[in-house]
């Protein structure tokens, strides 16, 4: 007899038959383990450890009072999905919870309503993970906590994000020693060290780490105590099928060398779009997408109706209806940035586009997996290169697809700004005891090696400011009270704080709003202060005419002008990874007879004629 009946009687109502993978992972929940789930995108990762939480409450009937699981999603877009998922998986199999939402589009009634009564699982994101560490009575909040889960990991791992989820944990884990922890992700070159990243480490014997698997907790906070198995990852066997195709310009001579955003090619993607069911085209930033959005409604002003645009700066309404016309399949096709990077399992989009370098072969690879989103279908994915030496990195990025040689996320250490802030965070809280928080905070990977005088110069900074900014009583935030707890004191310097919890840097924004009503987005101040009235930008995929700022927000009215200026972002500058820059030297040196660099010789041995081309130990340097 199955020991998940009511999982596999759900799967089945669903049409679909849990994958090895799935019921691996249920019963190491089960077991109480934590560890690292490993599996394609697209195969069913969020059912695998939300079907372990569930199956693990229904195995232990309790009554759930509070909050019992905490999923953090490293964007707002996916988390909205999670949420959803995980009530239709509760509704599906009777289970009674609730499952609340908390980013920074919740609304601030649903935030004070989550506080007097948590649901039972709460998807967020690190931030405001934070914020809530920053409540008073955040030790109530968390009591009753069992699960965390960490989703995209590897897109955490490697960021301040991912630290502050390493810091939050910290905290956690001291609150409820028998946490179960979980990291989701798909595949990249260290899963070991993310799995020890996430996990934490032991920093000595008055300490509890996640990693010993001596621990004598039991997994579900029962009374007695039991030994904790030991982490464990757990990997997908499924492979999913990745097909790789390159548009090729025709005239590969007379293409940019460098630069350009490949508009010339985008009567090419035409067809794509209309022999696909659903296209998502992903662009590397905001200004790029508004502009690709623009250029094929003016290619075929029949897509009107059916092409929508999606990126983090759009006003949240206009993200959820993107989202939910994808879905239904009311839109053919959706340009977007990395905010539709990730999705849930299920999702039908069949053809995906990446115009331009994505600058790393985990992201392709990611971007990739959003076409045939389930276990069983094919991935597509067409590149389409800005210029035309874009096409030896897309020579490059499906040789290490197929290969699956991806990049390792090296995870950041001694990040003294990101503790800083932390400290402040929970000395807004409830205050913290400065040897105990120490002794937690030496249990992560990023701070492991934190010596007691750099722990003494950042207590000293968050509450004096240190030698440079003693002078100045707005650095003094935090005080040591007679109980030996630090705490911050002034509401201002707390409300202040809470407002400016995360590590994402942007210039400052201005709220886009018509003068006679309705939010559009988010564009940065500099763009703002370049505009005069009457002026004409493109926002939204819409000419807008600028009419006036007054305090944070930009009033504007619709404009029949078809030119006009296209905001840009500060995280619109993309590195090239370490890894991605290797396999492109390699692909350089051995000019392999891939179509990609067979369509570009021409430009290689022009470049051969007037100079060379550097091999893999070679740096180039021409004047």
């Amino acid at each position: 007899m199955s020991k998940t009946p009511e999982l596999d009687a759900w799967f089945t109502a669903q049409g679909w038959a849990p994958l090895p993978f799935q019921r691996e992972t249920w019963a190491h929940l089960a077991d109480g383990r934590s560890g690292l789930l490993n599996a394609a995108t697209g195969t069913g990762k969020t059912y695998a450890i939300w079907g372990g939480v569930v199956n693990a409450v229904l195995r232990n009937p309790a009554k759930a009072t509070g909050l019992k699981a905490i999923w953090i999603t490293p964007l707002r877009s996916l988390a909205g999905e999670i949420a959803d998922s995980a009530r239709r998986m509760c509704e599906g199999v009777g289970l009674d919870w609730r499952v609340g939402l908390r980013t920074g589009d919740t609304s601030t009634k649903e935030r004070a309503a989550q506080k007097k009564a948590m649901p039972q699982l709460l998807v967020t994101t690190p931030e405001s993970l934070h914020v809530l560490l920053a409540s008073k009575g955040a030790d109530k909040l968390f009591a009753q906590l069992d699960w965390f889960v960490a989703d995209e990991w590897h897109e955490l791992l490697g960021s301040k994000r991912g630290v502050q989820v390493e810091l939050a944990l910290s905290r956690l884990k001291a609150m409820r020693p028998s946490l179960g922890i979980w990291g989701v992700s798909a595949t990249i070159g260290n899963l070991e060290e993310a799995m020890a990243v996430l996990l934490g480490t032991d920093p000595g014997p008055s300490t509890r780490s996640a990693c010993l698997p001596d621990r004598q907790v039991d997994p579900l906070g029962r009374p007695g105590k039991v030994a904790r198995p030991g982490p464990v990852m757990v990997r997908s066997s499924f492979k999913k099928t990745l097909e790789v195709r390159s548009i090729i310009p025709e005239e590969v001579e007379h293409y940019p060398w460098a630069g350009h955003l490949g508009l010339r090619l985008a009567h090419r993607l035409l067809p794509i779009i209309a022999e696909s069911t659903s296209t998502l085209v992903f662009t590397n930033t905001r200004a790029m997408a508004e502009l690709w959005y623009h250029k094929l409604l003016d290619l075929d002003p029949g897509l009107a109706g059916t092409i929508a645009l999606h990126h983090g700066s759009l006003d949240r309404h206009v993200r959820e209806w993107v989202e939910e016309a994808l879905d239904d399949g009311r839109l053919k096709a959706v340009v977007c940035t990395s905010s539709l990077d990730l999705g849930v399992d299920f999702r039908p989009v069949e053809t995906v586009v990446q115009v331009g370098s994505p600058k790393g072969v985990a992201r392709f690879v990611q971007r990739a997996g959003r076409s045939g989103h389930r276990p069983d279908a094919v991935s597509r994915i067409w590149f389409l290169p800005t210029h035309a030496l874009e096409l030896v990195e897309a020579a490059a990025l499906r040789e290490a697809a197929e290969q699956g040689s991806i990049e390792a996320r090296q995870p950041l250490m001694r990040c003294f700004d990101v503790l800083a802030q932390y400290l402040v965070t929970l000395a807004v809280g409830d205050g913290f005891d400065p040897a105990t928080t120490y002794r937690e905070v030496r249990g992560t990977h990023c701070y492991q090696d934190l010596t007691p005088e750099e722990w003494d110069w950042l207590l000293t900074f968050i509450t004096t400011g240190g030698k440079s900014l003693q002078a100045y009583e707005e650095f003094q935030k935090a005080v040591r009270d007679e109980d030996g707890l630090v705490r911050v004191h002034d509401r201002r310097t707390a409300m202040r704080h809470r407002l400016s919890i995360g590590t994402i840097v942007s210039d400052a924004s201005f709220a886009v709003k018509y003068v006679g009503g309705g939010r559009i987005g988010t564009v940065e101040e500099w763009f703002i202060n370049q505009l005069r009235p009457g002026d004409v930008f493109w926002f939204a995929g819409r000419p807008l005419e600028f009419v006036r700022v007054k305090e944070l927000t930009a009033f504007v009215r619709r404009s029949r002008e078809q030119k006009g200026k296209i905001p840009s972002w500060q995280g619109g500058r993309m590195p090239l990874s370490s890894y991605m820059a290797k396999v492109l030297r390699a692909q350089l040196t051995s000019a392999g007879g891939a179509l990609e660099m067979n369509a570009v010789q021409p430009i290689l041995e022009r470049q051969r004629e007037t100079s060379i081309v550097p091999t893999e130990d070679e740096l180039l340097i021409e004047r």
